[in-house]
């Protein structure tokens, strides 16, 4: 069983525009909502994949149902964390060019209260899963320690902890030390004070996170692909799309991957193919965040994994 803590769960608005003008009235040809958050997109391309799978996040009365039986339909178990104040929403536009603009809303300001509900609910999921992933913001009142704080949870419990994290919440869980860290470029670039424009300047990188007591530091690169670095050496995987829909939440699709390459046991650079697979799955379709599996299985023959020895 693989558990996935996305707290800050928000209710999704995609909605495709003609042309986006800025300061005028425009008028949707296309809309959806779902209920989204990074870490209930990977849950739902986890249980896509066919993991076992439970996720851990807020929610509140009005969107309860809406989310739980989303879950369910995805095979995803949910257990919901439910607080007084109302979730966030976040807004992506897509124009007719495909290019989007998103707007996210800044969410609920925990209490104690709050913050002892999740905590007793995360040392539940531990207590049932083998692999543990942490992804997604923070809201307002947990502290930016939070996820350094629950990754040594899990490995004192003698498991692997996956961390997708930005900011403040990154360079403290650098310091924790978790099996795993993903960051996207812009995040690397913002932890580690430099521009990562090649996939050799992500290499050095990696071997930074690693020599710092990182085991696997995976950094995405957008159309660069990914790389990855363990034991075995540094891996890079990239794959060419002749068609790209909506990027939004390919990250998340792409740490889905990794986890479920991981539960099985797969080598990091077999991990690094499925992970791309998934990311590129996301990238051609509509739906933010999910991947459907005879497209991910179709594309894994197409990602090119070599080993990076330069």
């Amino acid at each position: 069983m693989i558990a996935v803590l996305g707290i800050n769960t928000a209710i999704d608005h995609l909605m495709q525009v003609s042309e986006l003008r800025v300061g005028e009235v425009n008028r949707t040809v296309h809309e959806q909502v779902l209920p989204g958050g990074k870490g209930l997109h990977v849950a739902q391309t986890v249980a896509a994949l066919r993991e076992p799978v439970q996720l851990i996040g807020l929610i509140d009365a009005a969107h309860r149902n809406l989310t739980a039986r989303r879950m369910s339909e995805r095979g995803v178990l949910f257990h919901g964390v439910e607080i007084d104040a109302p979730l966030r929403h976040c807004i992506a536009l897509q124009d007719a060019h495909g290019q989007i603009t998103e707007v996210l809303g800044q969410g609920p300001e925990l209490g104690e209260r709050d913050n002892a509900a999740l905590q007793r609910a995360f040392r539940r999921a531990l207590e049932e899963s083998d692999l543990v992933v942490i992804s997604g913001s923070l809201p307002r009142g947990l502290a930016a320690g939070t996820y350094a704080e629950l990754a040594q949870q899990v490995r004192a419990a003698g498991k692997r902890c996956l961390i997708d994290a930005s900011g403040e919440v990154l360079k403290q869980a650098v310091a924790a030390r978790p099996f795993l860290l993903k960051p996207n470029r812009d995040e690397a670039e913002a932890l580690f004070g430099r521009a990562i424009d090649s996939v050799d300047a992500a290499v050095v990188a990696l071997r930074e996170l690693h020599a710092r007591g990182v085991a696997m530091p995976v950094l995405s690169l957008g159309a660069l692909g990914a790389v990855g670095m363990d034991d075995s050496g540094a891996w890079h995987a990239a794959v060419e799309l002749e068609q790209v829909r909506n990027t939004v939440g390919s990250g998340d699709c792409f740490l889905a991957g990794m986890a479920v390459a991981l539960a099985r046991g797969e080598p990091l650079r077999e991990a690094l193919r499925l992970a791309v697979a998934c990311g590129a799955a996301n990238a051609m379709d509509v739906e933010t965040g999910y991947v459907r599996p005879d497209q991910v299985e179709a594309l894994l023959g197409r990602i090119q994994v070599r080993e990076w020895t330069r």
